[in-house]
């Protein structure tokens, strides 16, 4: 299982602390949610943050983009330090152009499915991604309420990668807690995306590191 820290929960005044302690703590990667403000009704951070994360720890940054138009900034977030980008499927009419565009900058390619949207919507899709994210909360807030009723998104989307043998991944962000990530790991996620659990937990962010990995 990949471990993916949401720096969305982190504490802005001491990010460097906050982010090293999640390395320390044996997180994979660092998940920046990027806003806009129309297309999710929140603003969160831009590519500027992105070669601050990467100086501070030196893991991963996978990017998740809740902007419109995403095809006119993956450029930039790829040179700001992207080695993941992920996009909707619900505002992006040519996705599979942007997918191209995305893997010929040399960054993993993925597509998001917010609650309401059908897996149905990514079988012409599987070709050009490298992994899935399954929305399991509205996109937009931190701290929401996990929906149940996403396990049966991912176990139909896990049974359709497994039955033509791809190398896609599935990843699972939203309401991700210690109660929570078991079921979504025997569902089939291969990557969980954690916030609040992570640097909101009462003891502390290995405490909330280490409570993920015991309970999946």
């Amino acid at each position: 299982m990949i471990l993916s820290a949401s720096i969305i929960s982190s504490n802005f005044l001491n990010l460097k602390k906050d982010l090293q302690e999640v390395r320390d703590a044996g997180v994979d990667w660092l998940h920046i949610d990027v806003m806009d403000g129309a297309f999710v009704p929140n603003i969160t951070v831009g590519p500027f943050i992105l070669p601050f994360c990467k100086k501070a720890t030196g893991m991963p940054l996978d990017v998740h983009l809740m902007i419109n138009h995403p095809e006119n900034l993956i450029e930039t977030f790829a040179h700001a330090g992207a080695d993941r980008l992920t996009i909707h499927v619900e505002n992006n009419p040519n996705i599979v152009r942007t997918l191209q565009e995305i893997h010929k900058l040399n960054v993993a390619a993925g597509v998001v499915l917010n609650p309401g949207t059908s897996v149905h919507s990514l079988d012409s899709l599987f070709p050009f991604v490298d992994h899935i994210l399954v929305m399991t909360v509205n996109p937009g807030f931190s701290g929401q309420k996990f929906i149940p009723e996403m396990i049966e998104k991912i176990k139909v989307i896990r049974k359709k990668i497994d039955d033509q043998n791809l190398n896609i991944k599935i990843e699972v962000d939203g309401g991700i807690n210690g109660d929570t990530i078991a079921s979504v790991v025997k569902a089939g996620a291969d990557i969980i995306v954690s916030a609040t659990a992570i640097f909101g937990h009462p003891l502390g962010i290995k405490a909330g590191v280490d409570e993920l990995r015991q309970n999946a």
